[in-house]
This record gives structure tokens, sequence and C-alpha cells, in this order.
């Protein structure tokens, strides 16, 4: 529940409702797009689909992507491949259908983007990849402090952090109000904050060395449940990797950015490395854990953005290896390679 403009109280619709409604929509933009009628009959059969609608019409799986759009391919396909009459996939979307388009076009399966507009439906247009943004030179003299106190410098998309273990526990920031440039310690903006008010008079080094060490007890193979060894678990497993990179047929690993900068640290979210494998090739690698259906399309995209004629292997806990995951892999128009880490 939320206040929405001028301060009225905006009440989140129920989930049945909302789908629904979102029903309603898809076959409303069908039935305008193609000229012909939607009703559950005949040719057309209309399900229902977690991350927003779905319907089969003529042999197309047209889907309505509402949750996280830019991460709905994988499921969109994954629901497609269910759907025995189906050839051809048409998503709908009213948001990241830039990134969308982009990642359609590195499979073999016929998909198109539509970005709707009002009930108009938009041919949807690949999406450059961001721009490589550097590091603020003033925050360069930093890494040397993240380092003396036991953590990892790890660059993305401008920012420069440190890690333990593939968790980030400090951040280079500059004061917004002040212009001041700091390290700030903690896992997260709230956690940072917080440790900046408690312990803001503490020297950084000695302050984040504490963590350094809290971090690393919870982050070991076997440690018992822990929030510190949940939060980051894909970036643990690339620390791994990049420690052990022959287990992957590799010679050098090293973190690389994904092709979507990364919202938070709360929600799991593929990460990315480079390198070279043992016989001198290129290699990208990307890792995950659970069940995630998007990571097949976020890891031909990765590929795509560092090096796209690369070997690509997915990286994924032994439990986490399902077969949806290999089926999509093999949609790609060059596949990636499954490695199940045990």
């Amino acid at each position: 529940m939320g206040r929405g403009y001028l301060g009225v109280m905006v009440i989140p619709l129920d989930p049945q409702r909302r789908a629904a409604l979102l029903e309603l929509k898809l076959g409303a933009l069908v039935r305008g797009h193609l000229g012909c009628d939607v009703d559950g009959t005949g040719a057309t059969k209309q399900t229902r689909f977690g991350r927003g609608a779905a319907l089969v019409a003529g042999g197309t799986v047209w889907v309505l992507l509402d949750d996280q759009p830019e991460r709905g391919l994988g499921a969109a396909m994954a629901w497609m491949q269910r759907q025995t009459e189906a050839r051809e996939l048409a998503l709908i979307t009213e948001a990241a259908s830039g990134i969308l388009t982009r990642r359609a076009e590195l499979f073999t399966t016929p998909i198109s983007v539509w970005h709707a507009v009002d009930r108009l439906l938009v041919p949807g247009v690949a999406e450059p990849y961001p721009p490589q943004v550097m590091i603020d030179p003033a925050h360069e003299p930093l890494r040397e402090l993240i380092e003396q106190a036991g953590a990892e410098p790890v660059e993305e998309y401008g920012v420069l952090a440190g890690e333990v273990r593939g968790l980030e526990v400090c951040r280079a920031i500059t004061d917004q109000h002040t212009g001041e440039v700091r390290l700030e310690v903690g896992v997260g903006a709230h956690d940072r904050e917080a440790f900046l008010m408690l312990h803001g008079a503490r020297p950084t080094v000695e302050a984040l060395a504490d963590v350094v060490r809290i971090v690393c007890k919870h982050r070991e193979l076997g440690a018992d449940h822990h929030p510190l060894n949940r939060l980051g678990a894909e970036r643990l497993l690339r620390w791994l990797s990049i420690a052990d990179p022959a287990r992957l047929g590799a010679a050098r690993l090293e973190p690389a950015a994904p092709p979507i900068a990364r919202a938070n640290l709360k929600d799991p979210v593929p990460c990315v490395a480079v390198g070279w494998t043992l016989a001198g090739n290129p290699l990208v690698a990307v890792y995950s854990t659970g069940i995630d259906l998007d990571l097949v399309p976020f890891a031909v995209d990765a590929r795509e953005m560092h090096s796209p004629h690369a070997e690509l292997v997915l990286v994924v806990p032994e439990r986490d290896a399902s077969p949806v995951t290999r089926a999509l892999a093999q949609r790609a128009t060059k596949p990636p390679t499954v490695v199940a880490w045990s």
C-alpha cells in the first residue's frame, strides 16, 4: 500500500484480480493488432502466465510481460515449450523492449518483440549495450584501502567496491552534499548508512578489516545458513571459480560487468566473468543459483556484450542444473555449456 498522486492512498490489486485484468489487456492488444477476435475458443487458447499473461493464437504464443519485463524472455520461452501447437513467440511490454529485442535476436526460436503504446503495438528496436563507465579518478586511492583491509576491489559500471568472497562489503562514494570522497563500509546501502552512524570516527581500514573477518567466517563452504552466505550466492560461485579456473577449463578468469547494471544486493541476479580457456580461446562464464528461467537470455546477452565469439559456460550448483535450463540453452544461436558446480 502506498500514496499516489496528490497523496491519495493507492491499494495494490489482488493478485488474481490483476492477473484477470492483464489477460483482458493482452486479449485486447492482440485483437487490435491482428484484426480478429480473441475469445479463448477455436484456434485461440488463453491460460495463466506467472509474469503477466499469455495466449496462443494461430501457432503464435503472445505474452504480455508485467513483472520485471527485462527478465521475462526466459520464462516466456519456457512457457512456449509447453504449448505443442506453438511455432513463434511474440512478446508485448511497456518497458525494456530494447533489451528484449536485443536478446531475442540471439535465439533460433522466431521471437518478435512489441512495445505497447496505449492500444498500439510498435516493433521493438534493439537497445545498444551500456557504455563503459570509468571509475572517478578521485576514488582510485581507495583501492589500496580495500586491499589493506583484506577485501578484493571490484569495478562495475563506474563503481569501485570491495568484496569478500563475492559479497560487497564496502563502496567508494562521493558525498552529494559535501563532495567528500570516502569508503563506506557495510553490506548494502542501509547497512553502510547505519555503520557510518555507529562507527564514523573509527579508522576505515580497521573497521573494514573487522567486517572482512566476520564475512569470511560465514562464506565458507559448508557454513551454517546465515544472511551473509545467502546474499550474493552466485557471486560466491564466481569467486570460487576465479580461485580455481581449471575446473571450468579456464586458464584465467576475472570479474566482468553484467549486460544490465545490478539494482541492489538483495535480489539474486546472475553475474559474469571473462577470461581464456586452457587452449587460449576467449571465455565468458555466467553464474547463477536457484532455478532462474532468465539465466540463458542473460548469459547469451553477456557474451554478445563482452566477446561474441567466445565460448560460453553457465555455472550453477549441481542441484540447479535443471532440464529447462539445458533445453533453453539449446535454443541459443550459439548454445552455451551448462556446468554443474559441486
